[in-house]
């Protein structure tokens, strides 16, 4: 009996350490640092008033593209609300460092710093470099890659003074309709996303920023964007298990630090009626706290989006927020009355005070072991820059290079032979002459317009090329019906060679029967288009792998390896243009 009471409380002691080892904490923490880490915790907590207590759980947005009045009403929340943290929007990178080191130094508790950079900081700075979307990296088989790009973002988050990236997404998207994932998601397959998601996650961690896994409990199979309106996922919960919870369940214990919550009604998991998860008891204490054993910071999505801000009232959103389970409430917009309604419901009894305890030390511990209770001062020289130089560019053409997925070469047309004159014909709406650039360095391209197909001989080799708009992640994908008609026509009687300079979901309803080469860039830039010139003339590897389901006939993990080839007789051709 003694025997087994005592296999018990070791079972016990297990399952502590596995489920405290969620909440995101520094390797090789020692038994030291973590006693001073929780001295310094309780030490600010007792410290507190209550009104700066209940501060700690929001971050408020700042945006230096809205005006000085708008700064100005952040500069006063942060003076009197005492809040926890900032989140960084649009526009000028410089002018953000010298307000967050403002905001600090005003600041009783050291604010966490976040930021949506999701594919680095150019997701909001414009000047910065703009790393590959998560479809693209899903993608890439060399998972270490992707630590080492996010790795860089860190080093660029550190840069400016961000502690906190609100990335990965870990959703899987398995909807190619998705207004608002899609690029964002790494791909359809759970372990793709999860081994990505853990390796982007780890690349930030090991970098002393903190991550944040998003959006629970799965956006993946959405028709609408949560922006604008309430999405509804409506599978029973084998599904949900089995696809949009798997990537959490696998990452939570990991030493993530954080978890996001969507905007999303899921009838499965919340039996109330539109209830978003983002203010559902169920889903954040039940499921995510309770049955799943998640340690972590719980943020919700942001609080403007009009898939809640539609049906609740700033401040009263804030309160069913943290009711529910979140530890914090970002991009509020009622800072105020927030901290009202819930120490309201804490004087009634409807929230206890170990609640707000319980949520207040978490923020303070991940905020100490981030290195906030010694912040120091971030210098704006030369910032842009700094976020925008030779080693980004490297890392991203390797990312682009790595990601590169080849669907089909029937008539072996890869690598192209630099003895040869090819045609080129670009369509869809994108820029294209950096690709065509990047082309006439080793082989001569004959540019053709559309109208022009008619004019190429025969049995040529013709590259053809869909650009599509990758402006923002939320281009639509689809190729015009004149684009597939060109294709279709000149496969008839040429050797085509496809570019998809886009969203792999574009070559959805396009027939490639007869097209006998096929290759996936996923984006439609500068880096894309170069690695992807450099690959056509055999100087890098091909080894992409579809990382979507895209239709019956090309699946997630489809691809063929094309090894680089020594490549003789290179000749620099005179550029041909339109």
């Amino acid at each position: 009996m003694k025997n087994f009471k005592s296999q018990i409380a070791l079972l016990f002691i297990l399952i502590f350490s596995l489920k405290s080892t969620a909440q995101y904490q520094p390797k090789n923490l020692s038994k030291s640092d973590l006693k001073k880490a929780n001295d310094w915790v309780d030490k600010t907590y007792s410290s507190l008033s209550q009104d700066e207590k209940l501060g700690q759980l929001f971050i408020v947005a700042l945006y230096t593209n809205k005006g000085e009045d708008f700064i100005n009403n952040v500069r006063n929340i942060v003076i009197n609300e005492k809040i926890g943290g900032i989140i960084l929007m649009q526009d000028d990178a410089a002018r953000e460092i010298n307000l967050v080191n403002e905001f600090q130094s005003k600041s009783k508790v050291p604010l966490m710093i976040g930021m949506d950079a999701e594919w680095g900081l150019y997701q909001r700075i414009a000047t910065a470099r703009k790393f590959p979307w998560a479809m693209t990296l899903g993608a890439i088989q060399d998972k270490n890659l992707i630590k080492e790009m996010s790795a860089k973002i860190a080093e660029d988050c550190h840069r400016m003074g961000i502690n906190w990236d609100f990335a990965p997404v870990v959703d899987v998207n398995t909807n190619p309709n998705n207004p608002i994932i899609g690029n964002r998601s790494f791909g359809s397959e759970v372990q793709n996303v999860v081994n990505s998601a853990m390796a982007y996650s780890n690349g930030l961690q090991d970098n002393n920023i903190l991550a944040a896994i998003k959006h629970f409990p799965g956006h993946g199979d959405t028709n609408t964007d949560s922006h604008l309106d309430l999405p509804e996922v409506s599978h029973d919960l084998k599904r949900l298990n089995e696809v949009e919870l798997a990537p959490f369940k696998a990452l939570m214990d990991k030493g993530i630090g954080g978890v996001m919550v969507a905007h999303l009604y899921v009838p499965s998991l919340e039996s109330g009626k539109g209830i978003p998860a983002s203010v559902s008891k169920n889903i954040i204490t039940g499921l995510l706290k309770e049955k799943f054993g998640y340690k972590g910071l719980i943020i919700t999505d942001a609080l403007n989006m009009g898939a809640v801000a539609k049906r609740y009232k700033p401040g009263e959103l804030d309160a069913l927020a943290f009711k529910a389970g979140n530890d914090i409430m970002l991009f509020s917009d009622g800072v105020k009355e927030g901290k009202r309604l819930i120490q309201l419901a804490i004087d009634n009894k409807e929230i206890s005070q170990n609640r707000v305890e319980e949520s207040v030390k978490k923020i303070l511990l991940t905020k100490y072991f981030l290195g906030l209770n010694q912040y120091e001062p971030k210098n704006p020289e030369n910032i842009n820059a700094d976020l925008n130089n030779d080693s980004h560019k490297q890392i991203v053409q390797k990312m682009y290079s790595n990601a590169l997925t080849l669907l089909k070469d029937d008539k072996k047309l890869l690598p192209l032979n630099c003895k040869e004159t090819y045609y080129y014909v670009p369509l869809e709406e994108a820029p294209y002459q950096t690709f065509l650039d990047t082309m006439n360095l080793n082989t001569t391209l004959i540019v053709k317009k559309p109208s022009e197909i008619s004019t190429i001989p025969a049995n040529s080799k013709v590259i053809v090329a869909f650009h599509k708009d990758n402006s923002t992640a939320y281009k639509p994908y689809k190729i015009s019906d004149s684009s597939k008609k060109i294709l279709s026509d000149l496969s008839k009687n040429q050797n085509v060679i496809l570019n998809v300079f886009g969203s792999a979901y574009a070559l959805k309803d396009v027939d490639i029967s007869k097209v006998s080469t096929v290759l996936v860039a996923y984006e439609n830039n500068d880096d894309s288009m170069t690695a992807t010139a450099k690959a056509l003339n055999g100087k890098t590897k091909i080894w992409g792998r579809l990382p979507v389901l895209v239709n019956d006939k090309l699946k997630a993990g489809m691809g063929m390896d094309l090894n680089e080839s020594v490549r003789t007789n290179l000749k620099n051709s005179k550029k041909v243009v339109l």
